[in-house]
């Protein structure tokens, strides 16, 4: 027997145009990401707040926007009811003040900026629209382009001491925030499946102290979510607390 069709994400919300806005916007996983940012910032030695600031609103146009909605543009994975129009124009008006962003960043911090201000929109408009026959769309460039770039371009634009100690720093930070974007992946897309694709989950699971546990969409999806839940408020209070030691010290 089928089950009843489930919320697209465990955040989403049904209802009127504020409700699948949200849905659309993904606000933990866009939290998340965005603290990437805020930890490659917090690795320069005296982080500048405001430049801190434009790099992750940067982001959260890109990423938390634009990114999403061109997401939503292909295939419809969300089933919103947004329209083409407008998400093409929050898509296009997103990324464009991202691109803006990041060039004010590059002529009033350091020009190491513009190889990733040219890099963002080719990474935010190839993974989601799946260009070049789809090689962009993967689970490693999304652990890189979600993980690593945000830390990598939230150190550089602090204009940094190039020192080895402060390489190595963003280095080993921006692979374990690839680690983490790749362990997101790896939780949620088995929980997209069921949420999205799965009609009935038909089983049992036996103990072997002779207890059971009837398997349903919801038993599966309670290891999958509940792990993500609790990323979703350890990596922006991991980031949050690294930034506010920096500025301790």
């Amino acid at each position: 027997m089928a089950e009843p069709a489930a919320e697209a994400a465990f955040y989403a919300r049904s209802g009127g145009t504020l409700a699948q806005w949200w849905t659309l916007l993904h606000p933990p996983y866009t939290l998340w990401h965005l603290s990437y940012v805020v930890l490659g910032g917090a690795l320069a030695p005296e982080p500048d707040l405001a430049v801190l600031a434009a790099t992750v609103a940067a982001f959260a146009l890109a990423m938390g926007v634009g990114a999403h909605a061109l997401d939503e543009l292909s295939g419809r994975p969300l089933r919103t009811a947004i329209t083409d129009r407008a998400l093409w124009l929050a898509a296009v008006v997103t990324v464009a003040g991202a691109v803006a962003i990041g060039g004010w960043l590059a002529v009033a911090t350091t020009a190491a900026m513009w190889p990733l201000v040219a890099a963002g929109p080719l990474l935010v408009v190839g993974y989601n629209l799946e260009l070049f026959e789809g090689r962009l769309h993967t689970d490693a460039v999304f652990a890189l382009a979600w993980g690593g770039f945000p830390v990598i371009c939230g150190y550089v634009a602090q204009d940094p001491r190039w020192t080895a100690a402060g390489v190595l720093a963003a280095s080993g930070t921006g692979v374990a925030a690839v680690g983490l974007s790749h362990a997101q992946r790896r939780l949620s897309t088995p929980a997209r499946a069921l949420r999205r694709q799965t009609a009935a989950v038909d089983g049992e699971l036996r103990h072997s102290d002779g207890s059971s546990l009837v398997l349903d969409r919801a038993s599966l999806l309670a290891p999958l979510e509940n792990a993500l839940r609790a990323l979703c408020w350890a990596v922006p209070l991991l980031a949050a607390g690294a930034l506010a030691a920096r500025l301790a010290g």
